[in-house]
């Protein structure tokens, strides 16, 4: 972003607020995406200035007919480190990219996770194209999937774009479509399961799950179904597309979930409260094993082989639906699970290899 671009001239017009912090959050271009605590920290800074005077009170009168310049510094440097780590790139323009990220891959740098995460491989990948979230250049990080689920991930290059799309996710507007493989099927026919509380049937075939959730009581890395006052809301619906074993229950099934709502391992969580945990899920899926009489001994190394294989939970941000933050326009994108899910699903089916 050359100087050109990152000053702001700005004459107030009839009407405008007499404090300065006020007057420009009302004046300056909603494109800028420029909060009014981020202007007041601009002003403090001396990035405000009155024919050629520095204005750096928040509170400083000013009158309509004034002209004010604002001079946006360059983006400081990013905290963390750009790492040469190849990506999956699904979209990407000026304002934002969408990632196919793979299992394994933790998305922000963390304490025990500082190095080799989708932020370092975006801050390489971008380099120049971040044009500063916040004032910092990094990407705009504006909702996350665990670090052994895959899939699709939007992340903002400009702030016009972190505030367009965290405006959506706020509003719940993003589509937001998962492939699972859990044990057992959820079933409505299940008493079990309709005796449980949060838990509808809604036409097509949809099962919701209304459980809020917050921090475990005693495990403070896991999520839990809680029912307090500090838990948050939080609705996943889920369809049963394919069903594997042989007999009156299946053993497993492949299940699209949708998010509502989007809280930590909230799918993975949902499952496990309904007694379908996901395969594979070191956290919440439990001690399972597939019965011979389903799959036949046979079929049942076959599918062990495959599960061993899973880095993590079967889980798969398959689809993802927004509008572009910038332009409007309408955005889906779908990518393909990857092998090791695929694969699971083969020797669950009993596909030839």
């Amino acid at each position: 972003m050359d100087l050109s671009d990152r000053t702001i001239s700005i004459t107030l017009g009839p009407g405008a607020p007499a404090r300065l912090d006020k007057a420009l959050a009302e004046a300056v271009p909603a494109s800028r995406a420029l909060s009014r605590s981020r202007l007041q920290a601009l002003i403090a800074d001396g990035a405000v200035s009155r024919d050629g005077t520095v204005l750096t009170d928040a509170k400083a009168r000013v009158a309509p007919g004034e002209t004010l310049v604002l001079t946006l510094p360059p983006p400081a440097p990013a905290r963390a480190e750009a790492e040469a780590i190849a990506l999956v790139v699904v979209w990407e323009d000026a304002d934002l990219i969408v990632i196919d990220k793979p299992a394994g891959m933790v998305v922000h740098p963390a304490p025990g996770a500082e190095s080799g995460t989708l932020v370092n491989a975006l801050l390489h990948h971008c380099g120049a194209s971040l044009s500063g979230i916040g004032g910092e250049e990094r990407p705009g990080i504006v909702h996350r999937i665990d670090k052994d689920t895959s899939g699709l991930l939007v992340v903002a290059k400009s702030d016009r774009a972190h505030h367009g799309l965290a405006a959506q996710f706020a509003a719940h507007s993003v589509e937001r479509s998962y492939d699972a493989l859990c044990w057992g099927c959820p079933d409505p026919a299940d008493p079990r399961l309709a005796g449980l509380p949060g838990v509808s049937f809604e036409p097509g075939a949809a099962i919701r799950i209304e459980a809020a959730l917050g921090r475990h009581k005693t495990d403070r890395k896991k999520m839990a179904v809680r029912r307090d006052p500090g838990a948050r809301h939080a609705v996943t619906r889920l369809w049963v597309e394919e069903r594997f074993g042989t007999g009156p229950r299946p053993a497993a099934a492949r299940l699209t979930c949708r998010l509502e709502t989007g809280r930590t391992h909230q799918i993975r969580v949902h499952c496990a409260h309904v007694g379908h945990p996901l395969m594979g899920d070191p956290v919440y899926g439990g001690k399972r094993s597939l019965p011979a009489s389903a799959f036949g001994p046979d079929r049942l190394d076959a599918i062990a082989s495959a599960l061993a294989a899973l880095p993590g939970q079967a889980l798969h941000a398959a689809t993802l639906g927004f509008d572009h933050p910038v332009t409007g326009e309408p955005i889906r994108l779908s990518a393909p699970p990857p092998a090791a899910f695929t694969n699971l699903s083969s020797a669950l089916r009993g596909d030839r290899p």
